[in-house]
């Protein structure tokens, strides 16, 4: 097959196919931004002097001129990436039944099983490809259009230095190259034979015990931190300190990656629960559909729950600035009371940023969950048509389809929202300032040295003040990003039944 055919065959196909490509292209430039606004930012690197402990002084924003903060908003801007990818990944399995008969008349016009999955792929990655050099061209017109200095001279962004080409060039490449293997990869459980027929895989049951080892070695990971600490101030070996960073990133992966395992644990677990215990109609189809595909909606669901854990910790860390800021400024008071205490904003205003990163990351993926609902329900309109013919009222569908989202996301969405407190209060549980001795000496340096601070001939010990508060728990944040991320199903949920009636009617018992 010449890559022109594998061309032609992978973009043929009806509106849901031209629709599963558009919106591919529109996740595929999203990552692309994401990806090359990362590599703007790295691209700042030592500054012309030579030391990359300077501050970047052209830049307005402290994120960006401070080097110690700028891996902190890169790391940012990779994970927004995730509720792109799942929303790609989403798209990819838009109107898959319809795409299951083109592959099986390509299969009956001679392709082999290898070429028909390359066909597929190949539809993924081109539409990715075109998405990505979108997400390029936007780049640059939005790095000519923004770069504007202020009155000052000082820039809001980086948009005085590119990124290498070649890094440029590999993460445009990239995209499509992981779009397509995506695809190869969604297909790989599906067999399509000449006549027609699509077999899949029996569906593994979901990973309990996997899931629980994951999350809790990364909460290991964070319990850790505290008497590593300890023993490093112990000993004074310096060296271990320059590992929490990978401690921390390596416990925040490992619990990311539990709680998107245990999605469909959850899932099973709440539809045995349910099904036990209910009595409606529309309970017990949403308790049948959860224990029969657990996965289904999960996928999605483990995105926002990432989002939801990531939205907890910040939660947790401005709770923890707001006490280090009250605990200073007791302190302050109790050393100097004429003295006047200032309170820096600057931290305050960056948690403000990941909160926006956090909505953006919910937006996104409620925009994959939709796609994942409306394909869902559109695969399914034979069965629901016939429920219907049977006397079933669509109301009670509709309900269906709302408990079969809700209920599994409440119990996961309080998990998310506990581990990514708890993680946080195992790096600071209270705030202090102040306590211990300070030495003063009262002779010269080389007797000082010479002499023990236990001298009081020698040395003036005054024990300085202590003020300790326990860092409280959140409550008002955690409610407020548990709220958005269930709304944002409830809401998912509502925009897809509209597409409810037209797959329930009568005519579409005959569809195939």
């Amino acid at each position: 097959m010449s890559p022109l055919t594998l061309l032609r065959l992978g973009l043929a196909g009806t509106r849901v196919d031209t629709v599963r490509v558009l919106l591919t292209v529109l996740s595929s430039a999203l990552a692309g931004l994401s990806v090359l606004a990362a590599f703007n930012v790295l691209a700042i690197g030592p500054l012309a002097s030579g030391h990359s402990d300077m501050l970047a002084q052209q830049y307005s924003n402290a994120l960006l001129r401070e080097p110690g903060l700028r891996p902190g908003v890169i790391i940012t801007l990779v994970l927004l990436t995730l509720p792109v990818f799942a929303l790609a990944g989403q798209c990819v399995r838009l109107g898959a039944p319809a795409r299951d008969r083109r592959l099986a008349a390509i299969r009956l016009a001679g392709a082999t099983p290898r070429q028909a999955v390359a066909v597929a792929a190949a539809e993924t990655g081109v539409a990715a490809l075109i998405g990505a050099v979108l997400g390029l061209a936007v780049y640059l017109v939005g790095h000519r259009l923004l770069d504007r200095p202020d009155a000052l001279g000082k820039l809001a962004l980086p948009t005085d230095v590119f990124p290498p080409v070649w890094q440029t060039v590999a993460g445009v490449a990239a995209i499509p190259f992981v779009a397509a293997l995506a695809a190869a990869l969604v297909m790989r459980r599906v067999f399509v034979s000449p006549l027609g027929v699509v077999r899949r895989a029996r569906r593994e049951r979901p990973p309990a015990i996997w899931a629980g080892l994951v999350l809790a070695a990364g909460i290991g990971l964070f319990a850790a931190m505290g008497p590593l600490g300890r023993y490093t101030e112990k000993l004074k070996i310096t060296w271990l300190v320059d590992t929490y960073g990978y401690f921390v990133y390596a416990g925040a992966v490992l619990s990311a990656l539990g709680i998107v395992l245990g999605t469909g644990w959850v899932s099973y677990t709440t539809g045995r629960l349910l099904h036990r215990f209910a009595r409606r109609p529309a309970t017990l189809l949403a308790a049948r559909r959860l224990m029969a595909d657990p996965w289904n909606g999960s996928r999605t669901l483990a995105v926002l729950l990432v989002c939801v854990l990531f939205g907890a910790g910040v939660a947790w860390v401005r709770s923890w600035f707001a006490t280090e800021n009250l605990v200073s400024a007791r302190y302050q008071r109790m050393v100097d009371p004429s003295m006047e205490v200032t309170v820096d904003p600057f931290y305050m205003r960056t948690l403000d940023l990941l909160d926006a990163a956090v909505l953006v990351g919910i937006a996104l993926t409620a925009c994959g969950m939709l796609v994942a609902l409306v394909d869902s329900i559109l695969t399914r309109r034979r069965a629901y048509a016939s429920l219907v013919a049977t006397g079933v009222p669509r109301a009670v569908l509709a309900r269906s389809i709302l408990w079969q989202a809700v209920i599994p996301a409440v119990p996961a969405i309080a998990v998310a929202l506990a581990v990514g407190a708890g993680l946080m209060h195992t790096i600071a549980s209270e705030a202090r300032a102040g306590g211990g001795d300070r030495e003063t000496c009262l002779v010269t340096e080389e007797q000082c040295n010479n002499t023990p601070t236990t001298d009081p001939t020698v040395w003036s010990v005054e024990y300085q003040p202590e003020v300790r508060l326990t860092i409280p728990v959140p409550w008002t944040e955690l409610a407020l990003n548990g709220g958005i991320a269930l709304a944002a199903v409830v809401a998912i949920v509502a925009i897809g039944l509209i597409f409810l009636r037209s797959s329930t009617e009568l005519e579409e018992i005959r569809t195939t």
